[in-house]
């Protein structure tokens, strides 16, 4: 179903002005369908990995809302007035920016969440790997969207806040009732694009045992050797996820624009 209303969605930007792209990548798309639908071997390989669709969406969902709520306290502290608030804030994006999103998830799979557990008096072998994994993608990209709310809040006017504050309105109430829906209105593209990458970096996840599309397809694979098989319906699947979320109804247009923020 998902890939029926993906083919009608980008049919209609194929009649659309300057859609060279959605054209050649329809029928890309339609023929590595059209393989998969013919091949029994194909189909063998994607009635198996099809089931990690829940993990990679539940995953990746859970991680971008814990995400925005960290990049919103990190973001607001970044332009905070208060030092400690503000070079906090800045010492954790520069940080966890300059580390790999690999080493990162390795990094708090293995250690900081053993650490963490040690310190509540916790059985680490109880931590599953799919928190381990939540942790460090909310982690991960919580330090890119403090940037992006970082560069919504600024790009309000100072006359805007000057207004909320000749109302009588306290700095929390100029940002929560002002600053914030205006900020949040030009922040859409950027934390659209930022979802998506969340998406297709999720099947990282799979070096920690999570049962995501690519964990599936790795056992899958592994087991049958069928790899040619098994990376295509991968790469149908991604494809297919990541044109959806592009082509997805948006309060602006350039919501999920962007095209060449891929990968």
């Amino acid at each position: 179903m998902p890939i029926v209303l993906l083919l009608v969605i980008m049919i209609k930007k194929i009649f659309k002005v300057d859609n060279t792209w959605a054209f050649i990548l329809f029928f890309l798309i339609a023929y590595m369908v059209f393989k998969i639908a013919t091949g029994e071997e194909y189909l063998k390989a994607f009635n198996y990995i099809i089931p990690g669709l829940r993990i990679t969406f539940g995953s990746t969902l859970v991680s971008f809302v814990i995400a925005l709520f960290l990049g919103l306290i990190l973001g607001i502290g970044r332009i905070s007035n208060n030092k400690i608030s503000s070079t906090l804030s800045r010492t954790y994006i520069e940080f966890v920016r300059g580390v790999p999103i690999l080493i990162l998830i390795f990094t708090i799979a293995f250690v900081v969440v053993v650490d963490a557990a040690k310190l509540f008096n916790i059985n680490n072998g109880n931590v599953p790997m799919i928190i381990r994994a939540i942790i460090a993608l909310s982690i991960f990209y919580g330090a890119y969207i403090a940037e992006v709310f970082r560069a919504g809040i600024e790009s309000v006017s100072t006359g805007q806040r000057e207004g909320g504050a000749s109302l009588g309105l306290n700095e929390r109430q100029i940002m929560r009732y002002i600053v914030l829906p205006q900020a949040f209105r030009n922040m859409l593209p950027a934390l659209g694009n930022d979802f998506i990458s969340m998406m297709k970096d999720s099947s990282l996840l799979s070096v920690l045992a999570v049962q995501d599309l690519t964990y599936k397809g790795r056992l899958y694979a592994g087991s049958t050797f069928r790899f040619q098989e098994t990376y295509l319906v991968l790469t149908v699947c991604y494809l297919c996820i990541t044109c959806l979320l592009y082509t997805s109804p948006s309060p602006r247009d350039a919501t999920l624009s962007g095209m060449a923020s891929w990968g």
